[in-house]
C-alpha cells in the first residue's frame, strides 16, 4: 500500500543555479544546497524539489537533457555530491525529488544525434519525423515558444517535431523502445536513493494525429493537439507501476488536465500523487494578475478535488514572475496575505526559493541582463515589429521567467551571500534590505509567518487533510474558507473591505493573538489583512 505521508508535508522548490554557489564560479551547486539544509530544516519543510541538474547544453535552463544518467558536473557537482545531499537530507528527515523530463530531450542527446543522420537510422523512430518542405509542413501546430512545432532538417529533407524550442525535439512515445529506455532510467534514479519526481510537461507525451487542424489561436486552443490527448492513460499506467513499486512521491506538471479530470490522475488509483494546475496563473500584458480569475481557479480546483484526488498549491515557481509583484503590490503585507491564503488550502503546498522572504521582480534595463531564451526571442520579435529597444525590453520582460531566477538573497554582504564570484544572473539590488538574515532576525517577517504556517499544518490534521468550504466566494477581494474547525479569511487587496457571512459565526479564538472573539456576522478588514481563527472547544 502506497503511503500518503505527503498529505501532511510541505515542499520547497530549489532552482540550483540560483540557490547557493560554494566554488566561486557564480553558479549555484549541489554543495550549496547541502550547506543550506539546516536553514531548510529550521523553516520546517519536509521535502525538496530540485530543478534539473543533469548534463545539458542549458538552452532551456536544464530542461534540455543530453544525458539522462549524468549530472552537469562542471556546473553543479558530482554523483558523489548528490549522494551526500540525499544522505544529509534524509538524516534531517527531509526527502529529495528531482525533475523527470521525458517529453523531449536536447538536440545534443546521442539518440537525436543518431536520429538525424539518416531516415533508416535505428534511432530515427525515437523522435517524430515527417516529410516536409518550407511551404508544406505536416500541420499548422504552434510551439509554446512561438513559431511552428516543426523544424526542417536539411540533410534528410524531413522535419522533426518539438512542442518547445527546436533544440528540444519530442520523443516518440509510440515507440516501445523509447518507453523501455525511459522506464529503465526512472528505475535507475530511484535506485540512487531519490524519493520521487516532479514530472515535467508530462501531459504532452501523447500527440493528436498529424492531420488535426488548429481552428483557433486564442487561449489554449493552439496547444490542444498535445495537451492530455487520449491514449496518454496507457503510458501513465506503466509509470504508475514503477512509482508504486518504489513508493515514489510524484508531482505532475500536467497542463490540459482539467479540475474535473485531475481526480482520475491523483486519487488512490491515480497515476501520480498530486498535480500542479496552471489555471490560477492569470497574468496580463502588464504583469498583473486578475484576482477574480485567480480566486475562481483556486476555488474550482479545491472543490473538484475534495471528494478524491490531491492538489499541490503554489504561488511561485521557476517559470513565473514573483507573486509579490503579480498578485501583490510589492509590499510585505501583500506577501503575507497571499501566504496565508494558499498555505492553508487543501493539498501539499510548495514554496519556491525566495518566496518566503518576499523576493521581488527585477527591474531590467538592458536585454543583456536576460538569460531566458523565450524572453530573448520575444524581445527581438518586438524590435523587428518596430518597437524601440526600451519598449521591446519592457514588453518582453514583464512576465519573464528570469524574475524568479535571480540569485537567492542570503544576507547583506556582496552578491547577497550567494557567491564569491561573478553571479551568472544579476542580483536584485534590494538584497541589502530583503534577505534571509534580516528576515530571521525580525519576528514579524514574512519568513517567520511561513514558519508559523508550516507548523500549523504539521500540528493540525484539519488543515493537512480536512475538508474545505469556501465562504463569500463572490466577494471581489476576499478569499475565505473553513477547514473543519478553522476559519481562514484573507483580503487580497490594499483596499479595506467588509465581509458579511451568511450565518452568525461561532465563537472563535484568534490563532495568532490567542484572543477569544465574540459571535461575529461580519468582519472589517484592512488592506492585505488576514485572519486565522479556530473554534473554541466548547462550540466545536
Amino acid at each position: 500500500m502506497k503511503s500518503n505521508w505527503f498529505k501532511q508535508a510541505v515542499g520547497y522548490q530549489i532552482y540550483p543555479k540560483s540557490f547557493r554557489d560554494t566554488n566561486g564560479d557564480g553558479i549555484g551547486d549541489i554543495n550549496g544546497i547541502i550547506e543550506k539544509l539546516p536553514y531548510l530544516k529550521d523553516l520546517g519543510i519536509d521535502f525538496i524539489w530540485i530543478n534539473p541538474i543533469y548534463k545539458s547544453p542549458q538552452f532551456d535552463g536544464g530542461y534540455d537533457i543530453s544525458d539522462y544518467y549524468a549530472l552537469d558536473e562542471a556546473r553543479f557537482g558530482t554523483m558523489a555530491d548528490l549522494q551526500n545531499l540525499i544522505s544529509r537530507a534524509h538524516s534531517l528527515e527531509m526527502k529529495i525529488i528531482m525533475d523527470l523530463v521525458v517529453n523531449h530531450t536536447s538536440d545534443q542527446h546521442p539518440w537525436f544525434i543518431e536520429s538525424r543522420k539518416s531516415k533508416d537510422n535505428p534511432y530515427r523512430d525515437y523522435y517524430h519525423w515527417q516529410p516536409a518542405t518550407p511551404d508544406h509542413l505536416p500541420n499548422n501546430w504552434v510551439s509554446f515558444f512561438g513559431g511552428s512545432t516543426w523544424t526542417i532538417d536539411e540533410p534528410t529533407g524531413e522535419a522533426y517535431f518539438h512542442v518547445f524550442a527546436k533544440e528540444q525535439p519530442d520523443l516518440n512515445w509510440h515507440n516501445p523502445k523509447v518507453r523501455e529506455e525511459i522506464y529503465a532510467m526512472v528505475r535507475w534514479w530511484l535506485e540512487q536513493g531519490i524519493d520521487g519526481f516532479r514530472l515535467d510537461a508530462i501531459s504532452h507525451i501523447e500527440k493528436a494525429p498529424w492531420d488535426f487542424k488548429i481552428k483557433s489561436f486564442k487561449d489554449n486552443d493552439p496547444w490542444e493537439p498535445f495537451m492530455n490527448v487520449a491514449g496518454i492513460e496507457a503510458y501513465m499506467q506503466e509509470f504508475k507501476k514503477i512509482f508504486d513499486a518504489y513508493d515514489a512521491l510524484t508531482v505532475g506538471e500536467a497542463s490540459g488536465v482539467s479540475s474535473k479530470k485531475a481526480p482520475d490522475w491523483t486519487d488512490d488509483q491515480g497515476y501520480i500523487d498530486m498535480i500542479f494546475e496552471l489555471e490560477h496563473s492569470v497574468k496580463d500584458d502588464t504583469g498583473k494578475a486578475d484576482l477574480k480569475r485567480f480566486k475562481e481557479a483556486i476555488i474550482r480546483w479545491q472543490e473538484d478535488m475534495l471528494a478524491r484526488g490531491w492538489n499541490a498549491p503554489y504561488l511561485e515557481n521557476h517559470d513565473q514572475p514573483r507573486v509579490i509583484d503579480v498578485l501583490g503590490d510589492g509590499t510585505d503585507a501583500s506577501a503575507k496575505a497571499l501566504a496565508v491564503a494558499y498555505m492553508l488550502l487543501r493539498g501539499t503546498p510548495f514554496i519556491y526559493q525566495g518566496q518566503e522572504i518576499g523576493m521581488t521582480n527585477f527591474d531590467y534595463t538592458d536585454i543583456s541582463q536576460v538569460d531566458a531564451t523565450d524572453t530573448i526571442y520575444l524581445y527581438h520579435e518586438k524590435v523587428a515589429a518596430g518597437l524601440s529597444k526600451a519598449a521591446a525590453l519592457k514588453a518582453a520582460t514583464v512576465n519573464s521567467r528570469d524574475h524568479s531566477r535571480t540569485p537567492m538573497q542570503w544576507d547583506a554582504t556582496e552578491n547577497a551571500g550567494f557567491t564569491d564570484g561573478q553571479p551568472w544572473l544579476a542580483i536584485n539590488p534590494n538584497y541589502r534590505e530583503k534577505n534571509i538574515a534580516v528576515s530571521q532576525a525580525d519576528p514579524d517577517s514574512i519568513l517567520n509567518l511561513y514558519k508559523f504556517l508550516i507548523q500549523l499544518r504539521h500540528e493540525n490534521q484539519a488543515i493537512s487533510e480536512g475538508g474545505i468550504k469556501f465562504l463569500c466566494p463572490d466577494h471581489p477581494t476576499v478569499l475565505a474558507y473553513e477547514r473543519d474547525e478553522f476559519l481562514i479569511v484573507t483580503n487580497l487587496s490594499a483596499e479595506p473591505t467588509t465581509v458579511i457571512f451568511e450565518v452568525p459565526l461561532q465563537e472563535y479564538t484568534d490563532v495568532i493573538s490567542q484572543a477569544e472573539l465574540p459571535t461575529l456576522t461580519d468582519l472589517q478588514l484592512e488592506g492585505w489583512a488576514y485572519r486565522i481563527y479556530k473554534k473554541n472547544k466548547k462550540t466545536a
